[in-house]
């Protein structure tokens, strides 16, 4: 279980959230839903140890921990890919600046690869291909870290309607194949609801938790769920509330 207690920044004179909590139980994937600028990469990054915070209690499985900076693979909006670096050495990273065998982690890069049709692509450098591609590239560099808790902060946000809707479906083996804890970061409604199994509503500034929706309908989902659609519209109708108080 991830929880987060008492998280706090203040920045500039101006309070991102005080006193946020949030419990992941292990195994699930949640999703975190709020309006641009609410704090939401704040929170991502003070939990990855980028920036501190000024306040948190944090635990991963019963460990009180400083941050998450060893214990969780974080994948941001933008690739992050290395330009000189082919596409398969992209992805070995995590292995290269560890201590793990480099034979036994390329075999499964490449097994990762052609999962996810990047097969054939292994020395293709990153302006060589699309951006669905390096997004791609970077999930199987996500799993190359081999952490049990995976931090997305709008994966795929970059992409086009139907690149996006492909990647989310690769998204959620991380969860039903991978058996990896999940919480991510999105703007996109109808993703959070099709894969979320919580979904988190996010107030503006100073960020806390407005309401929370627990999905428990089977995976993979489509939106001609009539409870889909009607907490689509609770979600939108929270969130418009909020962008006008």
């Amino acid at each position: 279980m991830l929880k987060i207690s008492g998280a706090a920044k203040i920045y500039g004179g101006q309070t991102i959230f005080s006193r946020f909590d949030l419990t992941v139980a292990q195994g699930q994937f949640n999703v975190l839903v709020g309006p641009s600028g609410c704090g939401k990469s704040t929170l991502f990054d003070g939990l990855t140890n980028v920036i501190s915070l000024d306040k948190m209690a944090l635990s991963w499985k019963g460990e009180a921990l400083p941050h998450l900076g060893c214990h969780a693979a974080y994948m941001q909006q933008k690739d992050l890919l290395l330009p000189w670096f082919s596409l398969l050495d992209n992805a070995l990273l995590p292995v290269k600046i560890g201590n793990q065998s480099l034979a036994a982690m390329t075999t499964m890069a490449e097994n990762l690869f052609s999962r996810m049709g990047l097969k054939g692509y292994e020395s293709h450098r990153p302006n060589e291909v699309s951006g669905g591609m390096r997004q791609r590239c970077a999930l199987v560099r996500t799993l190359m870290f081999n952490r049990d808790l995976i931090l997305l902060d709008e994966p795929l946000s970059a992409l086009d309607a139907i690149t996006r809707r492909r990647l989310q479906s690769l998204l959620l083996l991380l969860q039903t194949e991978f058996n990896k804890t999940i919480l991510m970061i999105t703007h996109d409604i109808e993703e959070a609801l099709l894969l979320a199994d919580e979904v988190y509503i996010l107030s503006p500034l100073p960020m806390v938790i407005t309401d929370r929706f627990v999905l428990d309908q089977e995976k993979p989902r489509k939106f001609t769920d009539p409870r889909l659609l009607e907490i689509k519209e609770k979600v939108l109708a929270q969130l418009q509330e909020g962008a006008h108080r």
